[in-house]
């Protein structure tokens, strides 16, 4: 029977006697990420034509920063030849075999075969370690301000546990503070270069963590089950100033059968968009995790894989791409530090730690109590982020958004789709809104 084409279509929600709409309890109690809440509503002012320095979204804007020649070339070829088929599950061999060489030449990590897993960007790495690792009820311990541990310990039902970090602390958990939390935790989340700070651990921090953990192991018998560790550091290679980057297994290899490693290109390349990960850790956790993410079809493009594999295998390219984009994310924090520091010595309620890795810089705007020119009065961290919004143009998030409570008025200023002229043409406004506050 043909539908009348006079009759207008009727929604469904619109359909008469429908029942209210009823999710499950888990789902309809998880929280939208309120990163991605902020950063739309500058996308829809900056697409009215505002000017903004969007300081929100840890992503990299293509006219500031290319993904590596080499990697572009090698997918467009790869889908020329018609890798356009589904790739296996665990990931392409030519891949998972290139990491295992990555990780031994850049890392001095010597991994089989069997511990590499292919993912489609490191996010869903991140899911399948607390999906694989953490069961209904079990603890889940991590630092904040950081990335989403709140809301994966949600989805898997688990109990989290957030330690306070503080800027005396560089916002990342030490040995000492950890130690009265890890009694019969099943993971740790850890994550350096630290989102949303732009910190890293240095060797004996991490190293007492380690020791922490190994202890706790030993301590524990085998019916309770050891503490892993997750490590999420896809921002490794963009470290600045002398600082090294650090990993639990390289420090302490006993660590290896209870430390899952989360990576990608999306950071360290700039190619966020295509969507190609791995998780890397002890064989028997990584056959369960891909058994999960297989059903989830958290497979990266094949395309992607075959030339993300080649890129890896050049060296000679990744440090010629490496040298760019660090210096060019260096700049542009750099230019931001230094900018608030003077404010700073001027004596405006501001601070920034210095960046020490990321994309990423703690910045403090201690407002609370000063009067705009329009006669509101700052009260909050959202009146401060609007403040900072409409005096200077700077789009910036608050570390609440990273499941910090001690609202001290520390955001995160994210460089990866600025140009140097948005920040140039920034700052005189925010010195201007600044010396304007009473």
């Amino acid at each position: 029977m043909t539908p009348s084409t006079s009759s207008p279509p009727v929604a469904a929600s619109a359909i008469a006697g429908s029942p209210p709409f009823r999710a499950a309890p888990q789902a309809g109690s998880l929280k939208g990420s309120e990163i991605l809440r902020i950063a739309s509503e500058i996308r829809a002012r900056v697409a009215a034509g505002e000017r903004i320095c969007n300081l929100t979204v840890g992503d990299f804007d293509p006219r500031q920063f290319r993904v590596p020649k080499l990697l572009e070339d090698a997918t467009v070829d790869a889908l020329r030849r018609g890798e356009t088929n589904y790739p296996p599950g665990v990931g392409m061999p030519v891949l998972r075999e290139a990491v295992c060489r990555f990780y031994e030449s850049g890392l001095g990590l010597s991994y089989p075969l069997e511990s590499v897993l292919v993912t489609s960007g490191s996010r869903p790495g991140v899911y399948g370690t607390y999906r694989t690792l953490v069961g209904d009820g079990e603890r889940v311990v991590y630092g904040v301000p950081s990335w989403n541990n709140n809301y994966y310990s949600h989805m898997v039902g688990a109990e989290g546990v957030p330690l306070e970090c503080g800027a005396e602390e560089a916002f990342l958990p030490t040995r000492e503070r950890l130690e009265p939390l890890v009694r019969g935790a099943r993971l740790l989340a850890l994550n350096s270069p630290l989102n949303p700070c732009g910190t890293a651990f240095t060797a004996e921090s991490l190293g007492a963590i380690c020791d922490l953990v190994l202890e706790e192991n030993a301590r524990r018998g085998a019916a309770e089950g050891p503490l892993y560790v997750l490590y999420d550091h896809v921002y490794w290679q963009l470290t600045f100033g002398g600082v090294e980057h650090v990993n639990p297994v390289s420090l302490r290899p006993e660590m290896a059968p209870f430390t899952i490693l989360v990576d990608g290109i999306s950071k360290s390349f700039a190619a966020t968009g295509m969507r190609v990960g791995w998780v890397v850790g002890p064989a028997p956790a990584i056959k369960v995790m891909e058994n999960i993410l297989t059903h989830v079809g958290t497979w990266a493009p094949r395309a992607e894989q075959v030339a993300t594999a080649q890129l890896l295998g050049n060296p000679e390219a990744i440090a010629a791409f490496r040298e760019g984009l660090v210096s060019g994310v260096q700049h542009r924090l750099q230019l931001l530090y230094s900018a608030i520091q003077a404010y700073r010595s001027a004596g405006h309620a501001v601070d920034a730690i210095e960046p020490m890795g990321a994309i990423y810089l703690s910045a403090r705007f201690d407002l609370y109590g000063r009067t705009a020119r329009n006669g509101q009065r700052l009260a909050s961290a959202d009146d401060v982020r609007k403040w900072l919004l409409e005096e200077a143009g700077m789009a910036v998030v608050p570390f609440d958004a990273f499941g910090s409570t001690r609202d001290e008025g520390w955001f995160r200023l994210s460089v990866g789709a600025v140009s140097v002229a948005d920040i140039e043409g920034m700052l005189p406004r925010l010195k201007a809104g600044l010396e304007s506050l009473t």
